[in-house]
């Protein structure tokens, strides 16, 4: 049984296909009925109207409509677009046990608990005649798919078979006086529009399905007897045939399957049993843990069956569809109702090759599952599941393909897959050894070959080569050197397409598609929704596959789409142009045409074969949101641009590709404020002055107008814009203008007719207009405001703009590929190197009309989209040659220029992007100016949270990674970043990580620093010195994976001497407290210091628990001492003093925290002993230990992180992601 969709819901009691769609219909006894998607595995729609478990249920064979019958006594009937009850249909007294359309006729049968079978006209919404008869319950009741009989089921023991041909011809011609008596009839003894026809009795308990064959005169019934019977009728008489025991429980659904000669039952055993109906046998059969069966249901077109129980459904299959082929150049082999046949593709000849024995099959699956084909030696080797798996080897003589009759032996043998290696050689997968056994044609054995992995499938990967798979992997096996080649880990594959040159193979899995190359390194992945079918590799390099209903391709790139939708599944053999060669599931060649367009297109581009997409575009139907959206993605705005008419998608892409020109034509048609604006900010980032002035006069944006002539010196039309605001009287708009000019005698005017008099004495005053001032003091009075003394005024002029007169200069580049070429025809072809006219800040603005302020002639050039005879009569640009020195010639395509030399370079990724695009260590975001992404990491990495003590390191890593460049005074500075290894050999297209300015080096001599402070006694500096180093280590970058031991060791040393120092410092605080004072002290001995550090810590210890009259205590020191050997006299002979004078008296005066017997660690917080088997938390940093009460707290000892918090572990070199 191959399951295709499981559910998990109340009892299931009623089943329905749909005959088109791919959908089912459930009725639970819950009352609920789904209507679930079983391809894609959703539930679509739920009805729940009835009251009560719903028995029956079942699809129109054409209409959206679905019947229902349940235990509240109600058939409704129900569309399923509208997701509503259409009506109602009451009469039945009890349970409704099934309900079913008629195939041709407005009718629906019911079978029900009240001992009746009714027939409704759903059209006319009335009952049309009642079959009784049976004196039980009626199980189930259908019609016959051809005739006018219906089959019925009771608990009287009896199946009943139903003619209805009276009922079908008053339907057809329905005379009234017939109808009327009719009519009375029905209502006093149930009508005599259906007559029972035979009465099949042999069940010793009641019957609980009955059903017809769907062709043959065979009826089939199950009951409460545990038994399978099969009935067969003739005109006359009917009688019982055979009868299928096997069941171990009441049999509670049967029948014929649609496509096989087989029986389905199902029953209360919890198991589904499948039978072969001419030799009246079981064949196999499924069984669930749990649940009884109550429903089986069979799809009208296709190979499906479901199966109602106690806690959902299945879908299912019985057998494999797919065909075993092989494809060899221009020929196919396949396997077909026990035939091998060939097929030729240029041909499309199909003819019968050899007859392939089967042997008598015992059980369903025993067709071909895999087909290979060895050329040369014109040799078949077909694979299937008999005797757990199984091979036969044919050696075809070429004369007998197009016969068909010569019968020969086949060579057989046991093998999980075998397939050919060699011209003369096929290897066999020997499960049980893990091994393949290669053979020869006479079925010999020539080697054996262990395999690395354990495999459950091998398949052909080159000659010599195999491809075998696991359950998470893929690996290419060298038989002769017994090598792994390469290897991939992938989801269950089920199938290999290999390209014709070998170079790449697809890796088909249930629901997902990988390309590789012929080592398997991987190149991208496909995910599905829907089930991968099958795929080939066309001539260029595209793979198409099959889903359950798309032909799909994809591209080398991992881009993907779908060529057309399939009404049913086919299997790829072979892609020849635009021809998609394919089986379907009943074996036959068919030969579909498809479009290609689509995917040669993005093919082309992908491959930069530009000469292609231009002819394409020209030529073929392309246009679509989804081609535009594409070839924006990719990056291809300025082709997206030929595909459009839509005047704002055209702006957009013509923005977007720099295309000013349609930029400026597009928002003409548009006329908007918005996209003025945009297509001013465009043209200023291209410096092309002229469009900005003319988008500014559009809008009318005079702020920015003064601004724009400002920048680029045009002091005229400054003087101008001043005269416009005057006009308008905005009288900021004036004062802006004044100051720009440097025109300090308009300010003082602007100024006093303002009113601010004072001001404008000001103004007068500090540039030297003492005859103004003096006039404007006249008016203060007493009000003159006094000037600050000893202060030496400067005067407020803009500074002068560098480049003056013109756009800016553009590069000099190759015409572009879609420039000009994809041009409207009859606009003339340019030269393909043409001079760009140099103008002189455009047309005269209009003093008069100022709210209209016109630009006319830029507006006609920019229409015209070429530049007028340089030799026009003057107006517009006053064209004037600049006298630049030969080599500054720089050629400028400006807006009234045709694009001819200039395509604008497309801007680059900034280097920092590239940094953090390509990394996961926090140094290099840092280094990138990217302190968000960095604090994350390092936040995910090791917890921290507290990044203020980094902020330094944040900062230094930053400017530290750059350079920085001045161009000239009023340029901006130029940041440029610094490559880690950066050599003048080195490709400008790979780009390396930054360079840091941390190392590794320098915090091993920061260590070295640290350790001889300590020794020397200044234990804060010494405290400094080793917390600077924890707080760098985030932030160090190494190379191999030794260094990475070597900083996670760092961390390990310095976080015991910040532990260390931080208690003696703490200590040295506690003057009035003894006790703590020796516990601190004795704590500070247990962290791992240097032999040096450690001695002077217990000499420390010995001496405060000494002078405490602590002698056992201090003893222990003394001792411990002695253990490291001093080489100190003066320390030795010290603690042999000791010793001795605790000899004398063993006791401590004060009890201690502090049991040295007992290893510990101490709290990096309280500074209190964890022994050993008490419980605690740690740093995810620094791994310093705390007592469990300290969890959440930021840790004391590195100050960064986050105690208990869940961390990865750092990150600090590549080496670990790889």
């Amino acid at each position: 049984m191959l399951t295709k969709f499981e559910t998990k819901s109340n009892r299931v009691k009623g089943l329905s296909f749909h005959s088109k769609r791919p959908w089912i219909l459930a009725s639970l006894h819950s009352g609920v009925i789904q209507l679930w998607d079983y391809r894609m595995g959703t539930l679509i729609d739920r009805f729940d109207e009835h009251d009560g478990p719903v028995r029956g249920v079942h699809f129109h064979k054409s209409q959206p409509l679905f019947v229902s019958g349940g235990d509240d006594y109600k058939i409704k009937v129900w569309n399923y677009k509208l997701h509503r009850c259409l009506f109602t249909l009451l009469g039945h007294l009890d349970y409704i046990r099934t309900v079913q359309f008629h195939h041709e006729y407005p009718w629906i049968v019911s079978a029900s608990d009240d001992q009746t079978i009714r027939i409704w006209n759903w059209q006319s919404r009335t009952c049309i005649s009642v079959l009784t008869g049976h004196n039980h319950y009626v199980m189930c009741a259908s019609f016959h798919p051809k005739e006018d009989l219906v089959v019925s089921a009771s608990l009287d023991q009896t199946v009943r078979v139903w003619d209805i041909g009276a009922l079908r011809k008053k339907t057809v011609s329905p005379a009234d006086d017939i109808l009327r008596l009719s009519q009375m009839n029905t209502d006093l003894f149930g009508g005599v529009d259906a007559v029972v026809k035979y009465v099949l009795e042999g069940h010793d308990r009641g019957v609980n399905w009955a059903a017809f064959h769907p062709t043959l005169p065979l009826i089939v019934s199950g009951a409460d007897d545990r038994q399978v019977k099969l009935w067969r009728m003739n005109d006359t008489k009917a009688w019982e045939v055979d009868t299928l025991r096997g069941h171990m429980n009441n049999v509670s659904c049967v029948m014929f399957h649609a496509k096989q000669d087989i029986i389905v039952s199902n029953s209360e055993d919890k198991s589904i049993r499948v039978w072969d109906a001419t030799k009246r046998t079981g064949v196999q059969t499924f069984r669930r843990e749990h649940d009884r069966f109550w429903i089986l249901a069979s799809h009208p077109e296709m190979n499906l069956l479901a199966a109602g129980h106690d806690s959902g459904m299945i879908v299912f299959k019985l057998e494999r569809e797919r065909p075993a082929f092989a494809v060899s150049g221009d020929s196919l082999f396949y396997a077909k109702d026990r035939f091998l046949r060939f097929y030729e593709f240029s041909t499309q000849r199909d003819v019968q090759v050899i007859p392939i024995r089967r042997p008598g099959s015992t059980s369903l699956n025993q067709g071909p599952r895999t087909l290979s084909y060895s050329p040369t030696e014109n040799a078949v080797l077909i694979c299937s599941d008999v005797e757990g798996g199984s091979y036969e080897l044919y050696v075809v003589p070429r004369d007998s393909i197009g016969r068909g009759d010569s019968l020969q032996e086949a060579k057989r043998g046991l093998g999980g897959s075998a397939i050919f290696i060699a011209r003369n050689r096929f290897a066999v997968l020997d499960k049980a050894n893990n091994q393949v056994l290669v053979k020869n044609l006479k079925n010999e054995i020539v080697k054996k070959s262990g395999l690395p992995v354990a495999a459950d499938a091998i398949f052909y990967a080159g000659t010599g080569n195999i491809l075998f798979r696991s359950e998470d992997r893929v690996v290419i096996f060298d038989l002769q050197q017994r090598t792994i080649l390469g290897e991939l880990q992938t989801p269950f594959v089920k199938y290999f397409v290999w390209s014709s040159d070998m170079e790449s193979v697809a890796l088909l899995s249930k629901h997902t598609i990988i390309i590789t190359d012929k080592k398997l390194m991987h190149q991208c992945t496909l995910h599905e929704t829907i089930r991968v079918k099958s795929g080939a590799w066309d001539e260029n390099g595209v793979f198409i596959y099959t889903t359950l209903n798309h032909i799909k391709y994809c591209l080398p790139n991992g881009d993907g789409g779908i060529i057309r939708t399939l009404d049913v599944p086919i299997y790829i053999t072979k892609v020849s142009g635009n021809t998609i060669f394919c089986l379907d599931r009943d074996g036959k060649n068919r030969a579909i045409v498809v479009d290609a367009t689509e995917y040669i297109f993005k093919l082309s581009l992908f491959r930069k074969r530009f000469d292609h997409v231009m002819s394409m575009i020209r030529n073929s139907q392309l246009c679509g949101q989804a081609m535009i959206a594409y070839l924006q993605q990719k990056g291809f705005p300025e082709v997206a641009l030929h595909f459009v008419k839509d005047e704002k998608t055209r702006f957009n892409l013509a923005l977007e590709s720099g295309n000013i020109q349609i930029a400026v034509a597009s928002a003409k048609e548009i006329d908007e404020k918005d996209h003025w604006y945009r297509l001013g900010l465009e043209a200023l980032r291209q410096g092309n002055a002229g469009i900005v002035e003319y988008a500014y006069q559009r809008t009318k944006n005079f702020e920015r107008l003064s601004f724009l002539y400002l920048i680029t010196g045009n002091m005229d039309k400054l003087t101008k814009m001043l005269k416009i605001a005057e006009v308008k009287n905005d009288v900021m708009g004036q004062f802006h203008n004044a100051l720009y000019l440097g025109d300090i005698k308009e300010r003082v005017k602007i100024l006093e007719n303002a009113g601010h008099i004072p001001l404008a004495y000001i103004t007068a005053a500090v540039h030297g207009l003492e005859d103004v001032a003096e006039r404007l003091s006249d008016k203060l009075g007493e009000n003159v405001p006094a000037l600050p003394e000893g202060k030496k005024p400067s005067l407020l002029i803009p500074p002068a703009p560098i480049l003056c007169g013109g756009d800016w200069p553009l590069l000099r580049v190759m015409r572009g590929m879609f420039e000009g070429g994809l041009d409207n025809a009859g606009r003339g072809a340019a030269e393909e190197d043409e001079e760009a006219a140099d103008g002189d800040w455009g047309e005269e603005l209009d003093m008069v009309d100022v709210d209209g302020v016109q630009n006319g002639d830029i507006a006609e050039v920019l229409e015209d989209g070429e530049v007028g005879d340089e030799n026009e009569e003057e107006g517009g640009w006053d064209l004037e040659d600049l006298e630049l020195p030969p080599e500054a010639e720089t050629p400028r395509a400006s807006v009234s220029a045709r694009s001819a030399v200039f395509v604008a370079p497309t801007p680059g990724m900034p280097l920092s992007q590239i940094w953090i695009q390509r990394s996961s260590l926090a140094a290099e975001h840092a280094a990138a100016g990217n302190f968000d992404t960095a604090m994350r990491l390092l936040n995910r990495q090791v917890g921290i949270k507290n990044f203020a003590p980094l902020k330094s390191m944040f900062l230094d890593l930053h400017t530290g990674s750059h350079t920085y460049l001045r161009a000239f005074a009023s340029a901006p500075v130029i940041a440029l970043a610094v490559e880690r290894g950066w050599n003048e050999s080195a490709s400008p297209n790979v780009r390396s990580p930054p360079s840091l300015v941390f190392d590794f080096s320098t915090l091993e001599e920061k260590l070295k620093a640290g350790y001889k402070v300590t020794t020397t006694g200044k234990f804060t500096e010494a405290l400094r010195l080793f917390l600077s180093i924890l707080h760098t280590i985030p932030f160090i970058v190494v190379d191999s994976r030794r260094e990475v031991d070597e900083v996670k060791e760092l961390i390990s040393i310095v976080k015991e001497y910040v532990l260390g120092l931080q208690m003696e410092l703490k200590r040295r605080e506690l003057k009035d407290d003894p006790v703590r004072q020796q516990e601190l002290a004795a704590y500070f001995t247990h962290c791992n210091l240097q032999l040096p550090h450690l001695r002077l810590a217990l000499m420390n210890a010995m001496t405060v628990c000494y002078k405490a009259k602590n002698l056992t205590t201090a003893a222990n020191f003394a001792r411990r001492l002695l253990e490291t050997n001093p080489s100190s006299e003066s320390q030795s002979k010290t603690a042999k003093q000791v010793l001795k004078a605790a000899e004398a008296n063993m006791n401590d005066a004060i009890q201690l925290n502090y049991d040295f017997r007992n290893p510990f660690v101490v709290c990096g917080a309280t500074y209190v002993p964890i022994y050993r088997g008490q419980k605690d938390v740690s740093c995810p940093y620094c791994t310093s230990r705390f007592v469990p009460d300290q969890e959440g707290q930021i840790c004391s000892v590195c100050d960064l992180a986050v105690i208990g918090a869940d961390a990865s572990g750092l990150l600090c070199s590549p080496s670990q992601i790889r």
